[in-house]
């Protein structure tokens, strides 16, 4: 175990405390996943929900985000961020089919595209409902934390409301894409941008996303 790990394993414990708190009792709390040795990308998204299945306390595996989901990884696909075999194969899977071995193989490919994915929020829900601001500003700090143990090149917010909360600001998504914010954790700097969140009822704005994303790979990246 690299010191990353040791890092982020550290935060776990904090994040499990928070989920007796804030969380559904009867579900765990996920954690991030992907490359955690300065990834080109972190991708943070809100929080997790019961649709995930690694949530489940009885679930012997890892617990990183949208384990036995599919819509997210259309996103993920659309930017060449997972190759199109496993991206099929996810597709063409039930959610409850998802083994703690798949879930390693889909996150090694995360891992092999240089991206890492978390949420502000660990502390899984039943359902998708609101979260106030007050909960994700508990969490606010162990996210910097984070981002300062994986030193991403580009942190990419989903929506206004983790954009806000992360940048410290109110943030309007509509009116800031493609602006880049820069983000002081520690007297290090860390590009930030934010974009629509892509699922849920963001869905409809799944396509600005992908705009947004590509355009900030392409500027940031490459």
């Amino acid at each position: 175990m690299n010191k990353e790990q040791i890092e982020l394993e550290k935060l776990n414990k904090k994040y499990d405390q928070l989920q007796k708190k804030y969380g559904a009792k009867e579900l765990k709390s996920v954690y991030n996943g992907g490359c955690i040795q300065n990834p080109d990308i972190c991708f943070v998204f809100m929080n997790p929900t019961g649709r995930n299945i690694a949530s489940d306390p009885k679930w012997g595996g890892r617990r990183s985000p949208w384990i036995g989901t599919k819509n997210i990884w259309d996103l993920f696909y659309s930017v060449n961020l997972i190759d199109e075999e496993l991206y099929y194969k996810i597709k063409s899977i039930k959610g409850a089919d998802w083994t703690p071995k798949f879930a390693d193989e889909v996150y090694n490919e995360v891992e092999k595209h240089k991206y890492f994915i978390t949420n502000l929020g660990k502390c899984t829900q039943i359902d998708a409902r609101p979260l106030p601001d007050s909960v994700f500003q508990e969490y606010l700090k162990l996210l910097e934390k984070e981002i300062e143990i994986i030193r991403p090149k580009v942190v990419i917010l989903f929506g206004n409301q983790v954009s806000s909360m992360v940048l410290g600001k109110k943030i309007s998504v509509s009116q800031t894409r493609k602006k880049q914010f820069i983000k002081n954790i520690n007297n290090n700097e860390y590009k930030c941008y934010s974009v629509y969140y892509p699922i849920g009822n963001g869905r409809f704005n799944i396509d600005k996303s992908i705009e947004d994303i590509k355009w900030i790979i392409n500027t940031e990246i490459r």
